[in-house]
């Protein structure tokens, strides 16, 4: 029990902190997620058709504004933006209630996702800065587990809500994600500021020299890859879970298991799977054992096209065990690159582009990926082995081209700072004694 409990303690005050406020976030989010079909169809009134265009036109907002967004974390604070983007997001929640029609819903889809895109970039901005290098990943992947034990808190108070099969009850979900939202952004304005945070408002505007995360190929191409890569969420939502019902034996209610297992491990193993990543050589081993996991998946999956029973049902669950092997490793690789790879005067403009080549890596996947494996069956699997077998060679080149790439248009010092556990602040923005040590740099916000 005593060994449970010291692995269920943070690697540092900071990361359990950070960890508080991501299970804020996934609380409430978690919670209205679970009743969003109901409240959306039932109390606003809409068609499934219109939800899912809705989701649709929101994405695609946030789609169109990750790279100014990005932009926008780097001037005016990873801080504060990410504590807007939670003080915003509680108030569209705060407003559903009041939303009666189509185009309301949309416009509300919209500002929420662009927001959220907002968020996003300064969250990832931020958690760079603020922690020292030998701690990020380790650190990420402990906030990771807590993300995930909010979302299972915030289902299961969802769930409640359902139960009581009352519009009412549904109605008042919002308030009660606005409510966690908003103690979410108190809580991230208390967090420690970077030293980026600091710069005085000339200092903010000073333009930063050099070529920016778009004209950085091999950045580019490594965010692209990823976004391939973590098609693994298909495999693990959508794909698996539609084999399961419409080609194989196995009974429904196995979803309900499948879904627990890769709930439960991502609670209890991120820990487990970051401890061996520490800069970019170990995470490029890690996107090798998340390749290998996920072709495994692959050929374990489609071999139940022909089994029967027990056996199904044994490699069902074996194939989604593993898929979620791939997430994990994957997961531990992309903070390394992260923070290895980025600019450090420019995080928030590249935590924007890599929503950018993200999304292109990944949004085709759904409709592709269901196409290859329900009509050309084993050999669509294989196919889809294939492609993220590609990805995960790929991306080998593209991490030390973009290494290469930085070397070349980041200022020794800089790199020499971010890498050595001082955040920096842009060249030209500098005046006077160059930034402080990483014992000094960070004070309580």
């Amino acid at each position: 029990m005593s060994r449970l409990l010291d692995r269920a303690k943070p690697p540092s005050p900071l990361a359990g902190r950070l960890a508080t406020q991501s299970l804020l976030f996934a609380l409430g989010d978690g919670t209205f997620m679970t009743g969003s079909a109901v409240f959306f169809t039932q109390v606003v009134g809409l068609s499934a058709a219109q939800v899912g265009l809705g989701l649709t036109l929101g994405g695609l907002a946030a789609f169109l504004v990750a790279v100014p967004t990005g932009k926008l974390v780097d001037r005016f604070g990873a801080q504060r933006c990410w504590a807007v983007s939670a003080a915003a997001q509680a108030c569209v929640y705060a407003a559903w209630p009041f939303i009666g029609d189509f185009t309301g819903y949309v416009l509300m889809a919209i500002v929420m996702e662009v927001f959220g895109a907002l968020g996003q970039a300064a969250y990832g901005a931020y958690t760079i800065d603020v922690l020292p290098p030998a701690e990020r990943v380790v650190s990420r992947a402990y906030t990771y587990s807590a993300l995930n034990v909010g979302f299972t808190l915030g289902a299961a108070l969802g769930g409640i809500a359902l139960a009581f099969d009352s519009n009412d009850v549904i109605r008042a979900l919002p308030w009660f994600t606005t409510v966690a939202f908003l103690v979410n952004a108190a809580a991230i304005l208390r967090l420690p500021t970077s030293p980026a945070e600091l710069r005085t408002p000339e200092e903010r505007r000073a333009v930063v020299p050099g070529p920016g995360p778009l004209r950085n190929p091999g950045w580019l191409a490594t965010s692209f890859f990823t976004g391939v890569m973590w098609t693994n969420q298909v495999l693990l939502n959508v794909v698996i879970p539609l084999w399961l019902v419409e080609e194989t034996d196995a009974p429904r209610v196995l979803l309900a298991f499948l879904f627990g297992t890769n709930t439960v491990m991502c609670i209890v193993l991120p820990m487990a799977t970051a401890r061996g990543v520490k800069d970019l050589t170990t995470a490029l081993r890690a996107v090798r054992i998340s390749t290998t996991f996920f072709v495994v998946s692959c050929l374990i999956t489609l071999a139940t096209h022909e089994t029967i029973g027990w056996v199904t049902i044994a490699l069902i669950w074996l194939g989604h065990v593993t898929v979620t092997g791939a997430e994990l490793y994957l997961t531990a690789a992309s903070w390394s690159f992260e923070a290895e790879l980025m600019d450090p005067r420019r995080r928030g403009a590249y935590q924007g582009s890599q929503g950018l080549t993200h999304t292109l890596g990944s949004v085709w996947a759904p409709a592709l990926y269901t196409f290859l494996a329900m009509e050309w069956g084993s050999g669509g699997w294989l196919v889809i082995a294939g492609i993220v077998a590609l990805a995960g060679a790929g991306i080998h080149p593209a991490v030390r081209t973009g290494e290469r790439w930085l070397e070349r248009h980041v200022p020794a010092e800089d790199l020499a700072a971010a890498r050595g556990g001082t955040a920096s602040v842009p060249v030209s923005a500098r005046v006077g004694d160059p930034a402080d040590p990483a014992g000094e740099a960070l004070r309580e916000g």
